[in-house]
């Protein structure tokens, strides 16, 4: 398995497989041809921006060249503070490997690259938001709960 980190040439792929994730997690969404082409358009923009940037992180995890899991990672930079160097951390979403890869170590593995990369760049912390049935994927890796944020809904 070779990590690395995404790259232009990746767009259509990763745009497929945040599609692919949301079907599998929302199974009665059918998306019109309109609904489908806006998403193609705003993730198309999203990932152009974003790979390549000094705020998002791609990982993608390759086996014979093509690209079967990734990490979204997004660089949160603090309020300085008095007394302390302040360095950022990570907000890590849309973590996703094909179903036929699954249970075999990729994500894992991806996961371990990722806090040895994060390290060596000084982040902080990395923090994830998991869904009930990937706790134990995070806990696996030393991921632990922490207490709960509060929110406030806009919409």
């Amino acid at each position: 398995m070779r990590s690395r980190l995404a790259e232009h040439r990746d767009i259509e792929h990763l745009m497929q497989m945040r599609f692919d994730f949301t079907l599998e997690h929302n199974k009665e969404l059918i998306l019109t041809e309109k609904e489908t082409e806006e998403y193609r358009n705003e993730a198309m923009q999203f990932l152009r921006r974003a790979i390549g940037s000094e705020q998002w992180f791609i990982w993608v995890a390759e086996l014979e060249g093509r690209v079967v899991s990734h990490i979204f990672l997004e660089a949160v930079h603090k309020v300085p503070r008095p007394g302390r160097t302040t360095n950022p951390f990570l907000y890590m979403t849309n973590v996703y490997t094909l179903p036929a890869y699954r249970g075999q170590g990729v994500g894992s593995a991806l996961l371990g690259h990722i806090e040895a990369w994060a390290k060596e760049r000084k982040f902080e912390f990395v923090i994830v938001w998991p869904s009930e049935e990937s706790v134990g994927f995070y806990g696996k890796s030393g991921y632990a709960r922490c207490s709960e944020p509060m929110e406030l809904m806009l919409s």
